[in-house]
């Protein structure tokens, strides 16, 4: 095992605990790979976002935007705004029957698809705490090149489970054949994505 292996499998698997739970960017993402619209430079926005901002959490970002509660106050707020008006679109498509034959219709435009992804990204606050925060905090247990192949190791495991999240959500197209199985969806994305903006307004508001 060289000096790197470790740091590297440190970084790849504190990533993936991080990334791999039911959040904003990976109900989008799922939501995307079974329609099938544009699923690579999705998978890539999210992947790339993950590794500038673990690449600025290590470089020592992470301890300005922590000393920072103006700039903390606004994501919050912001990333609430965003989620609430979210779950709201994604309740009217799972109680409107015309919505659940997305899968049939015409692709969205690119546009909007990637200017949703990146606000998912940018206006959640946990991406921010997870990746420049706690991982760069966390990578202060290295030096030098043992800090690097944590910091790869952490970018690794975005790349891995965004691509594997987005390419394979096509195996479960078949159950998504079925209207029902788009409401269920859609209605579970609503409850998160409101759960989410519900917490966030409360760390806020409570501090």
């Amino acid at each position: 095992m060289t000096p790197l292996f470790a740091p590297a499998i440190a970084g790849l698997l504190l990533g993936g605990s991080l990334i791999i739970a039911i959040g904003a960017q990976n109900a989008f993402i799922l939501r995307q790979g079974l329609l099938r619209q544009h699923v690579f430079i999705l998978c890539l926005i999210c992947a790339l976002s993950d590794a500038l901002l673990i690449g600025l959490g290590v470089a020592g970002l992470g301890a300005i935007i922590s000393g920072s509660a103006l700039l903390i106050g606004v994501v919050t707020l912001g990333g609430a705004a965003f989620l609430a008006v979210y779950a709201f679109m994604a309740l009217r498509r799972a109680i409107s029957p015309s919505a659940l034959h997305a899968a049939r219709t015409a692709p969205g435009s690119l546009k909007a698809a990637v200017l949703m992804c990146l606000a998912f990204t940018l206006l959640n606050p946990h991406v921010y705490l997870d990746t420049v925060l706690l991982v760069g905090g966390l990578s202060g247990r290295y030096e030098g090149t043992a800090r690097l192949a944590f910091a790869l190791g952490a970018m690794s495991a975005s790349f891995l489970w965004f691509f594997g999240l987005g390419y394979g959500a096509r195996v479960l197209e078949p159950l998504f054949a079925r209207p029902s199985a788009w409401r269920v969806l859609d209605g579970l994305i609503a409850l998160v994505m409101a759960a989410l903006s519900f917490s966030l307004l409360t760390r806020f508001f409570t501090g």
